[in-house]
């Protein structure tokens, strides 16, 4: 086993890279590269990518870690009998592949060359009923697509959800942070972190839904703040994208969020102002109602997840 330090990205499958790449660019996201039969997104943080999108049926393929080095890469790679392989996607490095026991192609890497982080227009400062320190200046937010900061999570539906518990823990170091039970004793999921000790991380990095049924349920976008939210949430309205729920303020996580479909039907999420643990802070069951619960915003629809 070895610790991952974060989710890289996502990749998907998609018959038309151009609407998807006007999708993803009225979403917030930035070009790092086109190929003929791949489109590679990026945040403004310093890192090569956080999305893919391959030519071909529409669906999602899987999802790739970092590793903290490629010593751990070698030593993970050993572990099940595999070899690293060169990556060939933007900032290159190494990579080990998986196939998880839901189908998903799993990758791991290490030792990208990391691009220069983009600059963020919409650093605001605000004011509240305690804190006033924004004096002599108006605040202006800037219309245009949020600015996705970086990949922050993916859930999954899974086949059986402590089958896919033991498969990513075992082998990627990931640890709990909120077990999900649909009654007492009786778990469907939980929300994975990664485990960097006493360095603080999301509250979660990966949530395997035991659905039964094994597919894509979202993934999440990190922005740079509410109003960034607020004013990206327009640019969709107004190309006529399809929303899927929000904005609310989740219980686990307690990130303010924002969800929508891109044109093939997979769920992106923006959010900002998420929860932060490390290994002071211990693992929680709970139910849910807490799992699907605001505390602000609109109930979730029922085809979320779907």
């Amino acid at each position: 086993m070895i610790k991952v330090t974060d989710i890289a990205y996502v990749r998907f499958r998609a018959p038309d890279l151009d609407e998807m790449e006007k999708f993803l660019l009225e979403f917030g996201m930035v070009r790092a590269e086109r190929r003929d039969r791949a489109l590679f997104m990026r945040g403004t943080d310093p890192l090569p990518f956080g999305h893919v999108t391959e030519l071909g049926e529409p669906g999602f393929i899987g999802l790739g870690f970092y590793a903290e080095s490629i010593a751990d890469l070698e030593s993970l790679a050993s572990a099940h009998g595999l070899s690293p392989e060169t990556s060939d996607a933007p900032g290159g490095g190494k990579r080990v592949r998986f196939k998880d026991p839901n189908g998903f192609e799993v990758d791991v890497v290490a030792g990208q060359q990391m691009p220069a982080a983009l600059p963020v227009e919409r650093r605001l400062v605000h004011n509240d009923g305690e804190a006033r320190v924004r004096r002599g200046a108006a605040l202006r937010v800037q219309p245009g697509p949020s600015q996705v900061k970086r990949l922050g999570h993916c859930v999954i539906n899974v086949r059986d959800f402590r089958e896919s518990e033991v498969w990513y823990k075992s082998r990627f170091g990931l640890v709990t942070s909120d077990e999900i039970e649909i009654a007492p004793g009786v778990p469907i999921g939980a929300f994975l972190r990664c485990d960097r000790g006493a360095i603080h991380v999301d509250h979660h990095t990966l949530f395997p839904v035991g659905t039964g049924t094994p597919g894509f349920n979202h993934a999440a976008f990190e922005v740079a703040n509410f109003d960034d939210l607020m004013a990206g949430r327009e640019v969709l309205v107004q190309a006529g994208r399809k929303h899927e729920w929000g904005v609310g303020r989740h219980i686990l996580g307690s990130q303010i969020f924002d969800y929508w479909r891109d044109p093939w039907g997979h769920t992106v999420e923006h959010w900002t102002d998420g929860d932060l643990f490390n290994n002071e802070t211990p693992p929680n069951v709970t139910s849910i109602a807490e799992l699907m619960g605001n505390q602000w915003g609109p109930p979730a629809p029922p085809t979320m997840g779907a």
